[in-house]
């Protein structure tokens, strides 16, 4: 009954956004059952699954670890490695884990994580491909579904297919009206197109539902690119704020923080976290990324060319990695080969 309620408590943090009162929950939950039953298997899996939610990846691979070596025939503990090592930046290894949870279980899950690894390596079109099987393999409805559906919209709007994103976009919501991520992918797409007011009201409408802080985010980013500073800033404030209380509750959150004072100009904090981030993962290419950029702003250029080239080093076709790399570039500090 206690690991049934675990999972309950999972769902409803992916459903509600409620995260600084679910997952301390769970953890009370999963340490007393490990706490009697140390290799139990299903208990160290679902500890190590909101682990990686919050961010704490060297620990999530090492519950998984273990798990895998108590079953090793599970794929939904594969998964967790696969997530586990591309965050902590061994790409390797998470293709490795992404073959072998393939071959055990082709599944939405399976086919979710061969897509983001494909796309970390540059290959969209696969990376499509893969996302559309996972959408065909979910129930229509579920939130595993709905998840692979507007992830699968993102890939379009990254690449500029943004009729399908939409559409993509209003199936999930036709299903499923009160699913917030698909309105905050909606209103992606309309920022993308310069409607403005269209994506405002659609994020106003997602964080109703949803206390998720990208929405929040993205708010500021329209304040900014109607050139409304001051509204902006006061934005990003309560963003800041928003993520100070997940981390109260065990969440991990220096690289959003990162992302946040770049946008707010703040070099010196974004430094700061950006090097916290590269102490815990110095592979990983996105928190790589950051601080390429903010050596750039800083006019570090043997800085910035180390943390681009492992940026760079998977051949990612991010967009904000390529615009980055070509403002480099033109400013003819680095080479990019």
């Amino acid at each position: 009954p206690r690991l049934q309620l675990a999972v309950i408590y999972i769902s409803e943090a992916r459903i509600t956004g409620e995260h600084p009162y679910y997952y301390p929950a769970i953890h009370n939950i999963l340490d007393g059952v490990i706490g009697l039953e140390p290799n139990n298997f299903e208990a160290l899996v679902l500890k190590s699954s909101v682990k990686m939610s919050q961010h704490q990846f060297a620990e999530a691979k090492q519950l998984a670890e273990k798990a895998k070596g108590i079953n090793p025939d599970n794929a939904y503990v594969y998964g967790i490695l696969v997530d586990a090592n591309v965050e902590l930046g061994d790409y390797k290894a998470a293709i490795a884990h992404s073959d072998k949870m393939q071959a055990l279980k082709p599944s939405l899950e399976s086919y979710a994580r061969a897509s983001y690894l494909r796309e970390i390596f540059g290959d969209y079109t696969g990376a499509k491909e893969a996302m559309e099987l996972a959408v065909q393999a979910g129930l229509p409805g579920s939130e595993p579904y709905c998840w692979s559906a507007v992830t699968l919209a993102e890939l379009y709007t990254k690449t500029g297919e943004l009729e399908k994103a939409t559409e993509t976009c209003r199936k999930v919501l036709s299903i499923r009206p009160s699913y917030a991520m698909a309105l905050g992918q909606l209103a992606k797409i309309e920022m993308k197109k310069q409607q403005y007011p269209e994506a405002l009201s659609l994020l106003d409408s997602a964080a109703a539902i949803m206390p998720e802080f990208s929405f929040h985010e993205m708010m500021a980013d329209i304040y900014a690119a109607q050139g409304n500073e001051e509204k902006a800033q006061q934005k990003y404030a309560e963003v800041l704020t928003m993520l100070d209380e997940d981390e109260k509750s065990g969440h991990t959150v220096a690289l959003e923080k990162v992302k946040l004072y770049v946008k707010m100009n703040n070099w010196d904090a974004a430094n700061k976290y950006a090097k916290e981030e590269f102490t815990a993962r110095p592979a990983n290419i996105d928190v790589n990324r950051e601080l390429a950029q903010i050596a750039y702003k800083q006019n570090n250029k043997t800085a910035a060319k180390k943390h681009l080239a492992v940026a760079q080093s998977t051949g990612s076709k991010d967009p904000e990695l390529l615009a980055l790399a070509a403002a480099i570039q033109k400013d003819g500090t680095l080479a990019i080969n």
